[in-house]
């Protein structure tokens, strides 16, 4: 794809350091496509034009004088509006913080200025970050490029639209609940969720939030997997208070050939039935990739009982963001959990218990994972990478009425509650794994589906590697329609 705003950061970068392109001209190219595109996506939803201009000229002039600020030198850049920016809003959604303003950057902005990029502009979120959806009172509602009735998803949705339409170079996001991975999988593009701890996440939060939550992560959407290579690399590492004891090096990828890679496919499940077209898009790939010389697998698993897995997330993960529950919504949560009407097993009596767990009860949840975490482990002693879904369908219709956990989406003909694909958000995640979204082909009604590469913790890079090799191979990123 030789247009430049399809064109991925390493390229852009390349062009920008060979003078092929200046700093200054490339931005004005993404910024007259935000001009052009923008209104119709809303995803980008704040931009500092006047000091993006700013530093690309200071760009040019530096390689001028023969310096060089990093492997980003000049990228023009959008990052999640989560993330603190001194002099721009951070409101994660949130009306009561509506007015904040960041006083200084998150340490993630700070690694990826210190490579050279120009970040000029900040992309849509739902509110609190807590939605495969991204609409807020404050912005308003961002719109899938494929289909603008379509979700892009949640929460890095404005970030995952703005790369697949072509007007940004490069985006950052966080994932708790597949906020990178849904994304990237209902738009087309690329997406890694790191190993747990690997990337700080300070400053990627709202004021008087000082530490990360469990099992949350920040990293990078890109339209290639060298681009998520290339993005891990600059923001991985000790934050600054840890990096007086200890530095981060990220193992190599296992494997650099297809014909090498011992591959485990998991297409479905009964926690989160996957649409039949799903599957058999991630069917067609696990083929190709056994024709290329791979071992593969479709019944190899790591020997976990998935129910009660997709329990264990749920518990956990309502515990992590239980800190910004309202005293509204924790009277709600305790009428919910003393309700003996309300299904023991059913996602709100799962949310409430988790809002309102005891310490000691989080504690005997937390080692129970700690044993998800060895079988895992043991899993990746005999297999490099498990392929699953990113969710159980292409974007569905925005859906901006009610709860959350009461909206329904169609799968195989039938109703299925949205939150049931929080299943392949917390497989991995749960357990701290890293994992790639990378594009596998297209829905029989030319929608974007994404594959889910599952790697042992701390091997990111054998993850970014593999969906490398397919999105060379077999299938790699298309541009939506209309956006030429």
């Amino acid at each position: 794809m030789s247009e430049l705003h399809f064109a991925t950061a390493t390229e852009l970068a390349a062009k920008i350091r060979n003078r092929e392109i200046g700093a200054v001209e490339l931005l004005d190219h993404f910024l007259g496509r935000v001009e052009k595109y923008n209104p119709q996506l809303n995803a980008i939803i704040w931009m500092d034009e006047e000091g993006a201009r700013a530093r690309a000229k200071a760009a040019d002039a530096a390689l001028a004088r023969g310096e060089n600020w990093g492997p980003l030198h000049g990228l023009p850049m959008t990052i999640k509006e989560s993330f603190n920016i001194a002099g721009s809003p951070t409101t994660w959604g949130r009306p009561d913080h509506k007015d904040n303003i960041a006083d200084s950057n998150a340490l993630y902005v700070d690694r990826l200025l210190g490579a050279g990029a120009n970040i000029f502009g900040k992309t849509n979120v739902p509110i609190n970050l807590a939605d495969w959806q991204s609409f807020n009172e404050i912005y308003g509602t961002t719109n899938n490029p494929w289909d603008l009735k379509l979700t892009p998803g949640g929460s890095s949705g404005g970030s995952a639209a703005a790369l697949a339409a072509g007007l940004t170079g490069l985006d950052a996001g966080s994932d708790i609940g597949a906020s990178i991975r849904n994304p990237a999988h209902y738009c087309g593009v690329f997406g890694h969720k790191p190993t747990y701890g690997i990337v700080p996440g300070d400053g990627q939060a709202l004021p008087g939030v000082f530490g990360d939550s469990d099992i949350a992560v920040v990293g990078p959407l890109a339209r290639s997997a060298e681009d998520l290579a290339l993005s891990l690399d600059i923001v991985a590492g000790p934050n600054r208070i840890t990096a007086t004891a200890w530095q981060l090096n990220l193992p190599a990828p296992r494997k650099t050939a297809l014909k090498d890679f011992k591959v485990a496919v998991m297409l479905s499940d009964p926690a989160a039935e996957v649409e039949q077209s799903y599957q058999d898009c991630l069917q067609g790939v696990a083929d190709a990739l056994a024709k290329a010389g791979a071992t593969v697998s479709d019944s190899a698993r790591p020997d976990i009982d998935t129910a009660r897995a997709f329990e264990l997330y749920i518990l956990l993960l309502r515990a992590a963001t239980s800190r910004s529950a309202t005293a509204e919504q924790l009277a709600f949560f305790e009428t919910v959990s003393a309700d003996p009407g309300v299904d023991h097993d059913s996602y709100l009596n799962r949310m409430a218990r988790g809002v309102l767990l005891p310490h000691r009860e989080w504690l005997n949840l937390d080692n129970e994972r700690a044993f998800m975490r060895q079988v895992w482990a043991e899993f990746f002693q005999e297999w490099d990478i498990l392929i699953c879904p990113a969710a159980t369908s292409a974007a569905w219709p925005q859906n901006q009425i009610g709860e959350r956990h009461d909206r329904m989406i169609t799968v195989n003909g039938k109703q299925q509650r949205g939150v049931d694909q929080m299943f392949w958000a917390g497989y991995p995640n749960m357990v701290f794994l890293p994992s790639t979204v990378s594009p596998a082909g297209l829905s029989p009604e030319g929608l974007p589906l994404g594959l889910q590469a599952v790697a042992a913790e701390g091997e990111d890079k054998t993850a970014i590697e593999f969906c490398r090799l397919v999105s060379t191979q077999i299938v790699g990123f298309q541009a939506p329609p209309g956006y030429e």
